[in-house]
């Protein structure tokens, strides 16, 4: 029997990956997601981490099954081929350059930035490959005060935006996120919106939590407020359980009776 859901997008951190847990991915999900991707469907990890820093902890995790695709630091996609994950084309190359011309708009106003945050906070703020301006604040409280100043300076230039998770935030080109990089997997696999799943648990999962991208919306009882909210808003369903348990029993919900609750 097919599965209805074709395409499969996970978040990793807080989603179906738990750093203290052993196993930080749950036996029982990977069964499930290697059970599915042998009935034809499609396994995306959407993350903000970068390749070797998700590399390693998958490596930790010692699954069983692989990832088809790679969403990294939200907006690059690697297939996988064979035993390695090679980039999309163009996507990444578009991505790149059209950050790099996003980039050099904002490239005066970047020490301006760091300056206010420094002045205020005991924050950490730096650049790197993937944004002009990283921030890893003290606490949430102190980054969602900067993260209000960042959106501030981002309405005024168009094409930014800026990507949260937790304590952590960068700079990124507003066509390229978790959603849409999910849409272009789909168009590349020939995945209709509605046989699409798509779980995460905060804020920079929100982007790719809505019905232009997925037609099966989830989140977990670990998930930050706005995450929930939005997923109920759209008709989604809320797991009662949390991370990798969470990400199983909503795919359950939606594979509905029929699929086998041994798997």
């Amino acid at each position: 029997m097919a599965p209805t859901l074709k395409l499969i997008s996970t978040d990793f951190d807080g989603t179906i990956f738990a750093e203290f847990e052993t196993p930080p991915i749950p036996a029982g999900l990977t069964r499930l997601l290697g059970e599915l991707q042998t009935r034809g469907a499609r396994w995306v990890i959407n993350t903000g981490r970068d390749m070797s820093s998700l590399m390693e902890s998958l490596g930790r995790s010692h699954l069983t099954v692989q990832p088809d695709f790679l969403v990294l630091v939200e907006r690059e996609i690697y297939e996988r081929h064979g035993g390695q994950f090679v980039p999309v084309q163009p996507w990444n190359d578009r991505c790149a350059a059209d950050h790099a011309a996003l980039f050099i708009r904002v490239a005066d106003a970047i020490a301006g930035l760091a300056d206010w945050i420094n002045a205020r906070f005991a924050a950490t703020v730096y650049a790197d490959p993937h944004s002009p301006l990283c921030i890893i604040a003290g606490n949430n409280g102190d980054m969602d005060a900067i993260h209000a100043r960042l959106d501030q300076f981002a309405a005024g230039v168009p094409g930014l935006t800026v990507v949260r998770n937790d304590v952590y935030a960068r700079f990124s080109h507003a066509a390229y996120n978790k959603g849409t990089a999910l849409a272009e997997i789909a168009r590349r696999t020939g995945v209709k919106v509605p046989e699409v799943f798509a779980v995460g648990d905060h804020l920079n999962d929100l982007p790719m939590l809505r019905r232009e991208f997925a037609g099966r919306l989830a989140t977990l009882a670990n998930a930050v407020p706005a995450v929930t909210r939005q997923v109920r808003e759209q008709g989604g369903y809320v797991s009662p359980l949390a991370q990798g348990e969470g990400v199983a029993d909503a795919l359950r919900h939606f594979l509905g009776e029929s699929w086998p609750s041994r798997v």
